[in-house]
């Protein structure tokens, strides 16, 4: 029997500390990057734990009973989240999403959420605060998310049948609990929540129309997000692929399609609507392999441990913490934030498109910086 052995680069414990540049700035809100792409959202990953094990985020062959996570005291505290957070909303972010691991398995991450809803932007407007989530404890926690100050949850589900979910999942989780905490959250308020399916092929492309019909007529915005190569640990190739072309094909052959324009510049999405008087609902295609949307991309991201990423295929990160820890000044970290933000050239995924060999590049895991 052949032993399969996937590379993991652990970059949890490479530290590229920034210098602090020695012209210090005040924010103006305005930040932009090499490509002109200004700074709006901040993804934050407040745990690297998950009660799952995804086989395209956390397979079980690297993330067993012996993979060492994070010790508590490397992970950001609340206060030192919302002190960084509070420096990308002076820099122009809005949008802030909670990810993970899963996030709900944070202890008291309603606290959390409490601080980051107090934050406003420079001309005052509440952020748009959300939070990704697999669904196993939202719904006894959904209350609690909006209480505090939540305003919208993404959830992840992969399949409505069960056999084929659990070998996704592969913890023996069930569809049925995922549904109730979908319908505990729409309950509460914490909406529009968008439910994403990641379509590997041959293993949940089968599940494609379900969902649609599923889901079609209900106040929840469907997603299919294509397969993508984050990390060395899924084990990516590119024939397991279902081209979002391809999963919008299938369902325009049975329930009509249009394409409807995006919300906003630099959304991840493609939407579409069910054609007919009868409306339907919305759905939605992520197509980061088949074609890329690196010209728009807004988003940074900070890691559980404190790292700043400008890329969800980034290799390293900056480290964010140490200067949190070493007494640097808010206008100091600021500054750095900024530098770093406006030397971002990043668009892996269109290099990936024309080049698939690029899968080997040592790329940071999803579950740590969320995605």
């Amino acid at each position: 029997m052949t032993e399969k052995i996937i590379p993991l680069a652990d970059h949890r414990y490479l530290n590229r500390i920034p210098l602090i540049p020695a012209q210090l700035e005040a924010p103006s809100g305005l930040l932009a990057d090499t490509r002109a792409r200004p700074l709006q959202d901040l993804r934050i990953s407040i745990t690297d734990r998950c009660n799952f094990r995804c086989v395209y985020c956390m397979p079980k062959e690297v993330f067993d009973k012996d993979y060492a996570f994070l010790p508590h005291s490397s992970l950001l505290s609340f206060e030192e989240i919302t002190r960084i957070a509070s420096l990308f909303v002076a820099h122009g972010v809005e949008k802030i999403r909670l990810t993970g691991g899963e996030p709900l398995l944070r202890k008291n991450v309603e606290k959390l959420i409490e601080m980051l809803s107090a934050l406003r932007t420079p001309d005052g407007r509440e952020l748009d605060l959300t939070l990704t989530t697999n669904g196993s404890l939202l719904a006894r926690k959904a209350q609690a998310l909006k209480d505090a100050g939540l305003k919208r949850v993404t959830v992840s589900l992969d399949a409505l049948d069960d056999k084929i979910f659990k070998q996704m999942n592969d913890v023996d989780f069930a569809v049925s609990d995922v549904l109730e905490g979908i319908e505990a959250a729409h309950r509460v308020g914490l909406g529009p929540i968008k439910v994403n399916m990641v379509v590997k092929g041959g293993m949940n492309d089968q599940e494609i129309l379900p969902m649609a019909r599923y889901f079609k007529n209900t106040p929840y915005i469907l997603r299919f997000i294509e397969y993508m190569d984050v990390g060395a640990s899924n084990g990516w190739k590119m024939d397991e692929v279902i081209p979002s072309a391809e999963v919008v094909r299938r369902i325009n052959a049975e329930m009509p399609l249009e394409a409807i324009a995006p919300n906003y510049t630099g959304e991840t999405a493609g939407r579409w609507r069910y054609a007919g008087s009868d409306g339907g609902g919305e759905l939605g295609v992520i197509s980061s392999v088949t074609q890329a949307f690196c010209a728009d991309c807004s988003r940074a991201r900070l890691s559980t441990e404190g790292k700043l990423y400008t890329c969800l295929f980034a290799t390293g990160g900056h480290d964010l913490r140490a200067l949190l820890r070493n007494d640097k000044t808010d206008e100091e970290i600021s500054t750095v934030i900024a530098h770093i933000w406006r030397a971002r050239d990043d668009r892996y995924s269109e290099l990936r498109t024309a080049n698939t060999d690029l899968k080997s590049t040592r790329k940071v895991e999803m579950s740590y910086i969320g995605g």
